[in-house]
């Protein structure tokens, strides 16, 4: 069981534009031709800032085209989101609104997962509160054959020694996507 920073990013180091649009890297690639079937059934629990969250909302859940009230949350896990302000709460769902430390919240959704991973959805503050505190495991990233220019970057952290990242891996998915995997050495 680890906690799992799990995301894709422009070649400059951006997981969306400046306005949160994720439209740049849905040409790239088809998701089920990722690793992300095989890594999403290995998850227990997430975790995702307001700014994610609420991505979700106005492009899943209420997506033009979604069912009257709404279509339902995509993730059958408890889902965590982090925000010091009142978020749309979606009928049926596990989602638990929290703010603060992250350290407490990590224990409960730790229990939560039972045994399987925490996927640290987004956005990069919030993951870098999680390796602040000690407790990121893993980065993988999907790099698109794409350049931003600006926009919210993949962790807004330096990470130095002596906690570093060690490459575990590189895979290629299709002519637009590399995914890279990192451990997170402790200290």
């Amino acid at each position: 069981m680890g906690t799992q920073y799990y995301t894709a990013a422009s070649l400059d180091g951006f997981i969306a534009t400046e306005d949160h649009s994720l439209d740049w890297l849905f040409p790239l690639v088809d998701i089920n031709a990722t690793s992300y079937p095989q890594f999403i059934q290995g998850v227990g629990a997430l975790a995702m800032g307001s700014s994610t969250y609420e991505w979700m909302l106005r492009h899943l859940v209420h997506a033009p085209g979604a069912p009257e009230g709404g279509a339902p949350w995509p993730y059958a896990q408890p889902t965590w989101v982090f925000s010091s302000r009142k978020l749309e709460a979606i009928a049926g769902s596990d989602v638990r609104f929290v703010k603060g430390d992250v350290r407490p919240v990590h224990e409960a959704m730790r229990a939560a997962a039972n045994g399987k991973n925490i996927w640290l959805v987004g956005g990069g503050d919030l993951v870098g509160q999680f390796f602040d505190a000690g407790l990121l495991d893993e980065i993988i990233v999907q790099v698109g054959s794409v350049t931003l220019g600006q926009g919210q970057p993949l962790l807004p952290r330096r990470i130095a020694l002596p906690r570093r990242l060690e490459l575990m891996e590189a895979k290629r998915f299709g002519p637009g996507m590399a995914e890279l995997r990192y451990q997170v050495l402790p200290a």
